[in-house]
């Protein structure tokens, strides 16, 4: 995947490769840049996990201002739900809510995640946005379908791009899991793999594009990546339970 650091001047971020107008603005952070120590070395975004708040508030700081934002994304309350909310909420308090819609220049959508899979949406002539925050609980309950929903256009004309997430040779789930999915559709069987003691390993990369599909959103780009498999460039709450948060972000300019 082409990165290209003069977008974000951030020291280390993923840039999508994909066809989108290039007044569409996205990315998804990595741990570095930031200011947190510890098990949140450096560039935690989460407020909710036990970091120093002092220096939450600066690394969301810093990537607004190498975002070049006005003003700052709407952060989520994220709950593993389907809840899609407008990103132009004011409200002092984050929504509890797991994807996040706007179609106005500099309103940032915005997701968190440490293995979760995030999904960053746009269309092919720019005039909307969104991010999903898809861990395996809101893809078999559906995110994706709800926030394609609230977008102005056709499925057709969407593109969507899987950020960084836990990989299928490190995501191990329990057979109710993959029999929750495959009671939604019976194809997502092979999005997994028997391992040991009667678990399977599962790919979410592969359930994302199967559930983007049906909806008539084939234009899918990204994935391929491994947190958990990465403790240097990623935070994995599976991988080491204390961590830090990254964010995947996505906005119109002028």
């Amino acid at each position: 995947m082409a990165i290209d650091f003069s977008a974000t001047q951030l020291t280390d971020a993923l840039i999508p490769d994909w066809p989108a107008p290039a007044h569409v603005r996205a990315l998804s952070t990595t741990r570095a840049g930031g200011v947190s120590d510890g098990p949140y070395r450096s560039l935690n975004l989460a407020l909710h996990v036990g970091d120093v708040e002092m220096a939450v508030t600066e690394n969301r700081r810093r990537l607004q201002a190498a975002c070049g934002l006005e003003q700052s994304p709407m952060w989520l309350s994220q709950v593993h739900g389907i809840t899609v909310v407008d990103a132009k909420d004011d409200s002092a308090q984050p929504p509890q809510a797991d994807a996040a819609f706007s179609s106005r220049q500099g309103v940032a959508c915005v997701v968190m995640t440490a293995d979760c899979l995030p999904v960053l949406l746009t269309d092919t002539a720019g005039t909307c946005v969104a991010a999903a925050h898809a861990g395996w609980r809101g893809l078999v309950d559906g995110v994706l379908e709800a926030t394609v929903a609230r977008l102005p256009v056709a499925p057709a004309q969407i593109l969507a791009w899987l950020g960084p997430a836990i990989g299928p040779g490190a995501f191990e789930v329990g057979p109710e899991v993959r029999a929750a999915f495959i009671a939604k559709d019976a194809e997502a069987a092979d999005a997994f793999i028997a391992g040991q003691s009667g678990r399977w390993m599962c790919d979410l990369y592969m359930l994302a594009k199967l559930r983007l599909a049906a909806m008539g959103v084939t234009q899918i780009y990204g994935g391929g990546l491994c947190t958990h498999s990465d403790a240097t460039r990623f935070f994995s709450y599976r991988r080491d339970g204390v961590t830090g948060r990254m964010a995947s972000l996505i906005w119109l300019t002028a």
